[in-house]
């Protein structure tokens, strides 16, 4: 039931998932409710009245479902909804994954406790694997629980909290068994495209030419990540014995940092340079390929639909229907239009 999650096969991994999930469900309040409350948060209440609307326009000009999801509100008392823990081989990109019965193998691990997550990624660290922890401010359970807006969603900008809630439930509409990246781009190319009319129908021009610039952003740091991850590749892929690869390696990771350093001037702050002051490793560029990796597919489908989003969603509906090879060669087609 736990849909949205990762973990190992074990009983402890699913007895923190089962009452991290129970939790979340025993704290949901209804939205209607709290925004007729005199006693609600001005502030909250505003951000709340703001994620019913982005819910409504997802369904009525996204054509996402019209489910029981984010019409409640549940504040965790944390930062995050729950941590999740990438890791890779240190000579190798692609992910460790974790498998369940119901959603087939992910390419991370989730946890409701941070110390938890970091217990896990210091074991895989020891066992000579490159990981990290990530903390995710909200996840999908597919449709199975009434998903509540979360306190953790609610701290950024509009245009974020309406990516959110659009990327959630693009994952409602379609999510591929074992097949996180197909799942992840189909969501994300989702989450962009309703941002941008979202902003679009409401006639705000400054919102609109922000977003556009922070997307703008984005790109050029997901295009530092993964000319980072292809330099990388040929290096693993090299049979460079293991003291050259090393040394190749931190050269790339060297050079990434100063790339992504230098995106400070256009952002106007510091948070390219913050980002890059962490340990950086493989588990990083794993989760950029595995959110990016397929967008472009998506997008080349949606031209292909004339910028329709119900052929978009009956088109990739098919696309999760059919066999894996189907899929992995539309990802792949480049020169598809």
């Amino acid at each position: 039931m736990l849909l949205g999650l990762s973990g190992c096969a074990t009983l402890g991994w699913y007895g923190q998932a089962a009452s991290g999930q129970l939790d979340i469900l025993s704290k949901r309040e209804d939205i209607a409710q709290l925004l007729a409350d005199p006693d609600t948060d001005p502030v909250l209440a505003e951000r709340l009245a703001l994620a019913l609307d982005i819910r409504a326009f997802a369904v009525a000009e996204l054509g996402l479902p019209d489910s029981r999801s984010y019409t409640r509100y549940a504040d965790l008392g944390r930062e995050a909804a729950v941590w999740n823990v990438v890791a890779t081989p240190r000579y190798a990109l692609e992910p460790k994954t974790w498998c369940y019965p119901l959603v087939g193998c992910l390419a991370y691990r989730g946890f409701f406790d941070r110390d938890r997550a970091d217990a896990v990624a210091a074991e895989l660290s020891a066992q000579g694997m490159d990981a990290a922890v990530f903390a995710v401010p909200a996840y999908s359970t597919l449709g199975w629980f009434a998903d509540p807006v979360l306190n953790t969603m609610l701290g950024r900008g509009e245009a974020w909290l309406a990516g959110l809630i659009f990327h959630e439930l693009a994952h409602e509409q379609l999510f591929v068994r074992g097949e996180t990246a197909f799942s992840e781009g189909y969501a994300v190319t989702v989450e962009r495209v309703g941002v941008e009319r979202w902003l679009s129908a409401r006639g705000d021009a400054g919102a609109l030419a922000r977003w556009h610039k922070e997307q703008a952003l984005q790109a050029e740091f997901t295009t530092e990540l993964m000319a980072a991850r292809e330099r990388l590749g040929s290096i693993y892929g090299s049979g460079l014995p293991e003291p050259e690869a090393e040394t190749a390696r931190a050269a790339v990771f060297a050079d990434l940092r100063a790339r992504v350093s230098a995106l400070d001037a256009r952002a106007g702050d510091e948070r390219f340079s913050r980002w890059a002051s962490r340990e950086i490793n493989n588990a990083h560029l794993a989760l950029a390929a595995t959110y990016e990796s397929a967008v472009a597919g998506f997008m080349r489908l949606l031209a292909a639909c004339e910028e329709e989003l119900a052929c978009l969603h009956k088109r990739a509906a098919a696309l999760g229907r059919a066999d894996s090879a189907t899929r992995q060669r539309f990802l792949s087609d480049t020169d598809r239009s």
